[in-house]
């Protein structure tokens, strides 16, 4: 989670540097239908690679955005979820579906 020193003074520039890269969007877009495991994370996400992902779930996992459930199984199995605050975020990413809707929808009328 970020620091009270890292708070940029404009709350819209806190979300954005907590999910405002293309990448951070399409996860949690992916995890709201449910939880995921690394492999079947990076193959629902066309174009994203390994490396970018690993971060990504880091820093949002850091953020608490995410959680990281590790299975004690053999071979070990873990699953990355929206935490009770990434959940927080569903209107934000459903609202830009419904503007990103209409706005496809525009640009194909013309």
């Amino acid at each position: 989670m970020l620091t009270k020193e890292e708070l940029p003074p404009c709350p819209v520039a806190t979300t954005l540097m907590l999910i405002g890269n293309k990448w951070k969007i399409f996860i949690i877009q992916q995890l709201m239908d449910r939880p995921f495991r690394f492999g079947e994370l990076r193959r629902a996400i066309p174009g994203i690679s390994e490396k970018v992902l690993t971060d990504n779930l880091r820093a949002m996992e850091k953020d608490g955005i995410i959680t990281r459930t590790v299975f004690p199984e053999v071979p070990p199995r873990t699953e990355y979820a929206l935490s009770e605050l990434g959940n927080t975020m569903r209107p934000i990413i459903e609202s830009m579906a419904t503007w990103g809707t209409g706005y496809q929808q525009l640009v194909r009328e013309q």
